[in-house]
């Protein structure tokens, strides 16, 4: 495919809508000319969401596992690079399509097996809102307490969740082009930040820090290195793996005709700049561990708390803007999406309404989750529950892309949303139980196989003796299972295009009609939504 002149970008359009207009489109196909958006603003959107104080937060879980900072920068690496290669491949769905990524799921889990993306967009949306609005709530409270003796009281954090949730919500609400413009600051911002904190911390820094796996450490304790090496690594890797299910939210406002190899060079560069966030956590966690311990004490540590104590008084208010606009933009791009989608999958409800409701359950269990329950072991929790559900989904889509050559009927896609029956994606009764197989055995095994020491360990989880393999395994499988079932059990060919399928067979059967609301004097011929790539 040809390099195409690069558009203007969204909010620079001279005619585009206003900033602070409500965005109106649904999950429908977004219309050739309001897709002005660029790889570039796929980049601000996915680094700036993750170019935040809580991805410093799980850039300190590698010192909270006990590792030496150079065993953390690893496992740090390596998390970010895997989850970078997972996760690229889910940026081409949104300018093929026009839509999100759960509703490009229909080609392959079926009508009605979509709802899975749905599932994991609000478990992600869940997880990672609540981190950024319990890291960002901490971090301002603190600063507060060290700046003007503001009391570190229940109270405080209760207004302080609030009122940052509250103004989270207020950007999903008016949409893509104000979260937009709130990233393209936070990316600038936050990173100019993260420098200045290098600054803060240079001469407290000591990069020889060595951790609990010292060589004269006791022989159980050695035995826990590689269980918490790869605990490590797999939390950090939850964070690029967790925008699988958001990136078609934001890249189908990019024409189809961007050539997809810019599409997913952004999205690989975008994880990859992550590393400067991880690794400012990284570091700070392990001066924490040094000046101060007791902070990262696994029965009850508090990194935002330990940051703030071995800082220099003038970098409070830098760390309190750094927990705010990181804040803003992690909370912005996991809630965002998710309200879109739901919106989708509830009817009655419009983007605005979706958001809403998404966002109040999301900060019940934030309360929940920061009063009422371990709050590290949540967080380990939802970022596992992520990377086991979501990675084998992810596999699915990808593999079911490269089988179908690219090619997709856009008009089938919305058959869910417009409440209808049929097409070329109805498989039995909406279920493509193909795809929904491959997703459902392989993240079963991978929560079988989970071992996060001290966090969470499914019932199989000591078979590698304390080694964690659920990733690759459930990889693996999903892989393996999903080719082997559209070889043995062939799908329909008109689910492909017209250069037909790779690698697997095909079976001639007759396309349900699409029938439902709208369907013979509403619904638009079927278009090509793209061909090899």
């Amino acid at each position: 495919m040809s390099e195409q002149p690069a558009p203007p970008a969204a909010s620079d359009s001279p005619t585009g809508p206003a900033l602070t207009e409500v965005e109106a489109h649904g999950v429908e196909r977004i219309p050739d000319a309001d897709r002005t958006a660029t790889p570039l603003d796929l980049f601000r959107l996915a680094f700036g969401g993750a170019n935040t104080f809580s991805t410093c937060v799980l850039g300190a879980f590698p010192v909270l596992f006990g590792l030496s900072f150079w065993q953390g920068l690893a496992a740090t690496v390596l998390g970010v690079l895997a989850g970078a290669l997972i996760l690229c491949p889910m940026a081409v769905f949104g300018p093929v399509n026009g839509t999100n990524n759960a509703v490009s799921s229909s080609a392959h889990l079926g009508v009605h097996g979509r709802v899975v993306g749905s599932f994991l967009s609000l478990l992600t949306a869940v997880a990672f809102f609540s981190l950024s609005v319990w890291s960002s709530g901490d971090a301002l409270v603190g600063g507060a307490h060290r700046l003007f003796g503001l009391e570190r009281g229940d109270l405080s954090y209760v207004v302080a969740y609030a009122l940052f949730a509250g103004l989270v919500l207020a950007v999903c609400v008016y949409g893509f082009r104000f979260m937009l413009f709130v990233n393209k600051i936070a990316v600038t911002s936050a990173s100019v930040l993260f420098l200045l904190g290098a600054v803060a911390f240079a001469g407290d820094f000591d990069p020889s820090y060595a951790g609990v796996f010292t060589a004269s450490a006791d022989a159980s304790t050695r035995s826990m290195f590689w269980p918490s090496f790869i605990g490590a690594a797999l939390i950090v890797l939850s964070n690029p793996v967790s925008f699988g299910a958001f990136l078609g939210d934001w890249s189908r406002y990019i024409p189809a005709a961007t050539p997809r190899r810019r599409v997913v060079a952004a999205a690989f560069l975008s994880q990859f700049a992550t590393l400067l966030p991880f690794v400012f956590g990284l570091a700070t966690a392990s001066i924490v561990a040094t000046k101060a311990p007791r902070y990262v004490d696994p029965a009850a540590p508090d990194f935002v708390g330990g940051l703030l104590a071995i800082s220099p008084s003038w970098f409070f208010l830098p760390v309190c803007l750094l927990a705010l606009i990181g804040g803003m933009s992690t909370g912005t791009t996991s809630l965002y999406g998710t309200g879109l989608d739901f919106s989708s999958v509830f009817p009655r409800l419009s983007r605005v309404q979706a958001t809403l409701l998404v966002g109040v359950l999301s900060i019940a269990f934030i309360f929940v989750g920061r009063f009422g329950l371990d709050l590290v072991r949540s967080i380990s929790t939802f970022a596992t529950m992520i990377v086991t559900c979501t990675t084998p989904w992810m596999v699915v889509m990808t593999l079911g892309f490269w089988t179908r050559r690219g090619w997709y009927d856009p008009d089938a896609l919305q058959v869910f949303n417009r409440r209808q029956r049929g097409g070329r994606y109805w498989f039995a009764h909406g279920w493509n139980w193909r795809g929904m197989t491959a997703w459902w055995v392989s993240a079963l095994v991978g929560v079988l196989f989970t071992n996060i020491p001290g966090q969470f360990v499914g019932p199989l989880g000591d078979l590698a003796h304390g080694v964690d393999i659920s990733l690759p395994l459930s990889l693996a499988t999903a892989a393996v299972l999903f080719l082997a079932l559209l070889w043995l059990f062939p799908e329909p060919r008109a689910a492909y295009g017209p250069e037909g399928a790779r690698l697997v067979r095909t079976v001639e059967v007759p396309v349900p009609p699409i029938t439902g609301p709208g369907a013979v004097a509403d619904a638009p011929a079927p278009v090509p939504a793209g061909g090899v790539g």
